[in-house]
């Protein structure tokens, strides 16, 4: 598997696979034909679908430098995954100098077909059963196995995720108005802050963790920068599971730090074995995987065993499978802004269920995400991020 490092990128959002991805690509593709004097970006499948609202458009004209066009093509598919793209560049002439196709799978991540683009391979194992027997014979933690086999600067990487994640939290908490976009959606963020501190201690904790969800998914859908976790359309729900354990419960930074790495070593494990595209497998791979991320940190967090963290990483994405990609609008704020305040609740939950147990269970991690997978592939493209079908359909909103 790659460097966690991949899993938790810094930049600006609302969509990692429709924002990010489209703009890295298009980024490395002017500067290798920075002499042409035309560009053309073809779009297809899924960014084609929701590309607008996600921004995608601005992304790579600003990355083409102002000398390209983009062509959407709603009804092709690329065969390799639904957030295909080809570039070309052109001379004075209009005589094509350069051609590339490249795919957005997720969380950023840009592939060339089955090619991963800049791998970095530095875990020998790639699932749970497999990293659980490794620790049962040569002992450690999750958070121990990931700091020995990952690139030597990983705790400092890990230090700027957490201070970018913080920074998302603070501007979403004191930021108010509406959001962009037609459906002028108003920041909830700040008032479930205010009246959060109002409240008593029965009912606080789980509405600072709704304020802290909001707060960054709200930044997100704004365009500001945000930490993949695993994406950014689910880039709320782990910084708000660790800013509760941070800012209420007294936890310190070196802990954060350790649960952040065992969060980054579920959605690797996902991300090598199924999907983390919304595009791919629906919200399950994105909502539902932040979840199981969280749900690992706060186990982690708790005092949990190796046998808990598992468990509660492999309940949380259990019951978000099926969980639809259906974007209102093609926007990143209905249901996702929401998803992202009942996700980081659930992983709570599943935490909780997890500690209270010896850590036994029937339904292994590994099992859940391949099921997660064959769920994902089994849903319609209508459910996967084409504002086609689910509430996108139901509520018939189109940008003006």
């Amino acid at each position: 598997m790659d460097s966690i490092k991949k899993i938790y990128k810094i930049g600006n959002g609302p969509s990692s696979s429709h924002t990010m991805g489209p703009k890295n690509a298009a980024t490395s593709f002017y500067n290798r034909n920075s002499n042409a004097h035309y560009f053309k970006a073809h779009i297809y499948g899924s960014l084609a679908h929701t590309g607008v609202g996600h921004l995608t458009d601005v992304a790579i004209l600003d990355a083409l430098a102002g000398k390209g066009e983009i062509e959407w093509h709603e009804d092709e598919v690329l065969p390799f995954h639904p957030n295909g793209m080809i570039f070309e560049a052109f001379d004075k002439n209009l005589k094509m100098l350069d051609k590339w196709e490249v795919y957005s799978i997720g969380g950023g991540e840009l592939s060339e077909k089955e090619h991963l683009i800049e791998p970095e391979v530095v875990f020998p194992q790639s699932n749970m059963a497999d990293i659980l027997l490794h620790l049962e014979e040569q002992g450690g933690t999750l958070w121990e196995y990931v700091f020995r086999n990952d690139q030597d600067d990983l705790m400092d990487y890990l230090k700027e995720v957490w201070t970018a994640m913080k920074k998302s939290i603070k501007r979403g908490l004191n930021t108010e108005g509406t959001l962009p976009g037609g459906l002028k959606l108003l920041r909830k963020a700040s008032s479930y802050h205010f009246k959060a501190r109002m409240q008593n201690q029965f009912v606080r904790d789980n509405s600072f963790l709704f304020a802290f969800a909001l707060a960054v998914s709200e930044e997100n859908a704004s365009g500001n920068i945000v930490v993949t976790a695993p994406t950014c359309g689910s880039s709320g729900i782990l910084p708000a599971v660790l800013y509760l354990f941070y800012k209420d419960k007294g936890i310190k930074e070196d802990a954060i730090l350790r649960a952040l790495a065992t969060a980054g070593l579920i959605g690797n494990i996902v991300k090598k074995n199924a999907s983390i595209s919304g595009a791919e497998v629906g919200c399950q791979g994105e909502v539902g995987v932040a979840s199981s991320m969280a749900a690992a940190a706060a186990t982690q967090l708790a005092g949990g065993t190796v046998y808990q963290i598992e468990y509660a990483a492999s309940s949380a994405l259990e019951h978000h499978l099926g969980m639809t990609c259906d974007p209102v609008a093609g926007l990143v704020q209905i249901p996702c802004i929401e998803r992202n305040a009942f996700g980081a609740q659930r992983a709570i939950d599943s935490a909780l269920f997890a500690i209270n147990s010896d850590g036994r269970h029937y339904v292994m991690f590994d099992q859940v995400v391949e099921a997660m997978k064959q769920t994902g592939n089994d849903l319609p493209s209508l459910y996967k991020e084409t504002a086609l079908g689910g509430l996108a359909k139901v509520l018939k909103y189109k940008n003006p």
